[in-house]
């Protein structure tokens, strides 16, 4: 290993791969552990890490200013990538198209580490076929004040139900709280195809466990959301040996199926995985030799719209999908509030009275208030907290999910949303909607620069 100047050169895979600001603290909270640390985990787990990504195009997740700081996401490659790496074009749902990274060996993993990536989000695609994915994607995400347990148990249904359909699976904890579930498939889909399966395949294990939900919408949700829109393009998850940015260096780790009911997710890091690694090996090693059909999947999602349980919403900046439901909130929803007018005048409730479903207006079915906004996490949080500490009758009401945490992105930025929602509080203790505390929301700027004309002035 030489040294020049503040930079190491690493020699990997018969390559050097220089290391910038290798003494830079990327953790130091909790665990301390500075660039070098993370490169040199990467490296030793480097067989593991290269399954999830090697011949797929890479978005990069870059963590610039260490797992404390707010990332940001990359997909063009780099100027200055190095000769013996290369890019694969990838088109998006825009329209629009961008080289990204492909990373082939240890030395291009050690590459993309330097630019501080810690969390690898590869496309489900490999690069001689961008249009038909290799790999359904399932992510189980716990929603607030739902415990492990629940998770372990909704993902153990969900491995129930593939092995009735003969697929084989492949657990790994998030390395947060939640697991996902890798499910080689044959190239032969689109990815809408593969996106209706995954949909399909929530549904069915929302059927078969109450634990388990397959609503879009935060404010329907209830214990283990399976966010089938992550089988959408341009959508990506973070593969197995990522580290998280929490405190203990978390990592997303691969597990045997017999692990998953006893497993505990914070006994991965970056740490205790290379130990692991070098004990049992890669879990996942023989992933690749078990292509799966979609062919089961398919005809239950033709079932579902058989009996009239067609599309479900799509993420945000796609376009509007033929088929596809209102892309709207039910908390804003028209067609709620007019059945609760219809209902009210059944009753004998005063329509005028009741809320009414004003003609060009939506009307919120659901007490939701919007209490904090802004790009730093811990301010939007810190905003919740005062906002509680102002509302305290209504405060201690709130159920745990209740408190929905919306992490807004945006085309060169992230932000965050919190939004409680007092379905729980009595109408006479609910706070009125007020100004969110902080009130950085960075659309603002965006709206306030499109001029206003016609109805929807």
């Amino acid at each position: 290993m030489a040294k020049a100047d503040d930079a190491e050169s690493l020699e990997v895979a018969g390559r050097m791969v220089r290391i910038s600001s290798p003494s830079k603290l990327y953790f130091a909270r909790g665990v301390k552990l500075t660039k070098l640390d993370i490169a040199h985990y990467f490296l030793g787990v480097a067989p593991g890490a290269l399954r999830g990504i090697v011949d797929r195009p890479v978005v990069l997740k870059r963590f610039v200013n260490g797992a404390e700081a707010e990332p940001f996401y990359q997909k063009r490659a780099p100027n200055d990538l190095p000769e013996w790496m290369r890019t694969v074009t990838l088109s998006f749902p825009s329209g629009r198209t961008a080289d990204e990274v492909v990373v082939d060996d240890a030395a291009g993993l050690a590459w993309i580490v330097n630019l501080g990536c810690m969390e690898l989000h590869p496309h489900p695609v490999r690069t001689g076929n961008l249009d038909h994915p290799d790999e359904l994607r399932v992510d189980l995400d716990p929603q607030p004040g739902v415990g492990w347990n629940d998770v372990r148990a909704v993902t153990m249904e969900v491995k129930a139900l593939l092995d009735e359909l003969g697929l084989a699976a492949w657990p790994k904890t998030s390395g947060s709280r939640g697991m996902h579930i890798n499910i080689r498939i044959e190239p032969r889909w689109s990815f809408t195809e593969v996106r209706r399966a995954a949909l399909a395949l929530a549904r069915a294990v929302e059927r078969r466990c109450s634990l388990a939900s397959s609503k879009w919408w935060k404010e329907e949700r209830h214990g283990v959301f399976l966010d089938y829109n992550q089988n959408a393009k341009d959508r990506t998850t973070c593969s197995a040996f990522s580290v998280r940015p929490l405190p203990d260096a978390r990592v997303s780790t691969p597990l045997r199926w017999d692990e998953v009911m006893t497993c505990d997710p914070a006994d991965f890091t970056v740490l205790t995985v290379p130990d692991r690694f070098a004990k049992i090996g890669d879990p996942h090693a023989a992933m690749d030799e078990h292509a799966g059909m979609l062919d089961a999947l398919l005809e239950m999602a033709a079932r579902d719209e058989a009996e009239g349980i067609g599309d479900a919403p799509w993420p945000p900046h796609f376009r509007k999908i033929e088929g596809e439901p209102a892309r709207v909130q039910p908390s804003k929803s028209r067609t709620s509030a007019k059945k609760k007018m219809v209902k009210a005048e059944g009753e004998g409730v005063d329509p005028v009275a009741a809320p009414a479903a004003k003609k060009g207006r939506r009307q919120p079915t659901m007490p939701l208030v919007v209490v904090a906004q802004s790009r730093d996490k811990t301010a939007a949080e810190a905003g919740l907290e005062r906002w509680k500490q102002q509302n305290a009758e209504a405060a201690t009401l709130l159920a745990p999910d209740d408190v929905l945490i919306d992490r807004m992105r945006g085309p060169a930025y992230v932000w965050y949303r919190i939004r409680v929602n007092l379905r729980h509080v009595p109408e006479s203790l609910r706070p009125a909607q007020g100004m969110p505390d902080p009130d950085d929301d960075p659309t603002h700027k965006s709206r306030e620069s499109k001029p206003i004309s016609g109805t929807n002035a």
